[in-house]
């Protein structure tokens, strides 16, 4: 019988026993916090990973363990240049990747950023968006020939999908009043329809998509937000926790967060994490669209994963972006 892991497992907990030698996985935003952890445990077992960052230099100070790691195990660790927030950067990086033609095993789509000011890619795009779905929307299609037969794409989503469905008419906030979060949301739930969509376009050759949320964590991704906010959102988080009788919120640390990526990545099986949306290391129930949830509530929107929904952003980020995928 399968282990069941959860909340509390860390990223150790879910690899323990499995060997990753042979596999080779590629990594988004290994610069700090969740990528360089997933990239360290996946080369802790043998894996060869490849860690992309949109600061060469900051990434090779964060990744010293990394490469410390892949070291003792036999595994490997090398960077490439990516910044989602240019499509031609994105564009650079996959020419390079398809040149190269070595295989992944599986893509870990895990760079992003969050409630940002208001701000464009050097594309046009409203920051969110355009980072963490769009850039990832073309990094990943141009590279799909490079998954194995068999492997598996993971997006980064986040419980934060719950602030909003995607707005195809307004994607960049021209007409709709910018909010960091209702953008964060947007964001968060395309990166869930990526998946999706994704899922369904590459299962015939066994190629999985899932889209997964780490939980609470303090990282960088917070850096736009003020302490002084963050602060009064744990406060107004616990009081609705004791109210319910619930245990208060606990931050998570890095190992605990990166453990449902790696779980979903390589420990689940894939015909359980397919086209689903997973936390805490389990695939998650869907819940009404108006249910009224709280941070420390599991479940993913229904808009999230309805395939038409999914469909629908495909095309639309195709015009966007003015390239079309298979």
């Amino acid at each position: 019988m399968a282990t069941k892991f959860g909340a509390k497992s860390t990223t150790e907990d879910v690899l323990a026993g499995i060997e990753l030698k042979g596999k080779r996985i590629l990594v988004t935003g290994v610069s700090a916090g969740l990528g360089v952890e997933t990239a360290r445990a996946l080369v802790a077992h043998g894996a060869s990973v490849v860690g992309a960052a949109r600061d060469l230099e900051k990434a090779k100070r964060a990744t010293s363990e990394v490469i410390k790691a892949a070291a003792e195990t036999g595994g490997s660790f090398e960077l490439i240049e990516l910044d989602l927030a240019s499509l031609k950067s994105v564009r650079s990086a996959t020419d390079k990747l398809v040149a190269d033609g070595r295989l992944f095993d599986v893509i870990i789509a895990n760079a992003g950023v969050m409630a940002t000011p208001f701000g464009k890619t050097q594309d046009g795009f409203e920051t969110q968006f355009g980072t963490n779905h769009l850039g990832h929307f073309v990094f990943v299609n141009r590279i799909a020939k490079l998954i194995k037969d068999g492997g598996r794409l993971v997006n980064l989503a986040s419980s934060g999908h719950r602030f909003s469905n995607v707005d195809l008419n307004d994607p960049n906030f021209e007409t709709t009043q910018y909010e960091p979060f209702l953008a964060y949301g947007r964001s968060k739930t395309a990166n869930i329809l990526f998946a999706v969509a994704f899922d369904q376009r590459h299962r015939e050759r066994g190629v999985r998509a899932a889209a997964v949320h780490p939980g609470g964590i303090q990282t960088e991704l917070a850096r736009h937000m003020d302490p002084a906010q963050m602060e009064q959102m744990v406060k107004q988080i616990n009081e609705e926790a004791a109210a319910e009788g619930k245990e208060p919120f606990q931050f998570k640390t890095v190992p605990l967060g990166a453990a449902t990526s790696v779980w979903a990545a390589v420990v689940a099986p894939a015909e359980e994490v397919g086209g689903q949306y997973c936390e805490n290391c389990h695939v998650s129930d869907v819940v009404s669209d108006d249910a009224r949830l709280g941070l420390l509530d599991e479940g993913v929107r229904g808009y999230a994963l309805d395939p038409e929904n999914a469909k629908t952003l495909w095309k639309k980020s195709e015009e966007m972006v003015g390239e079309s995928y298979a």
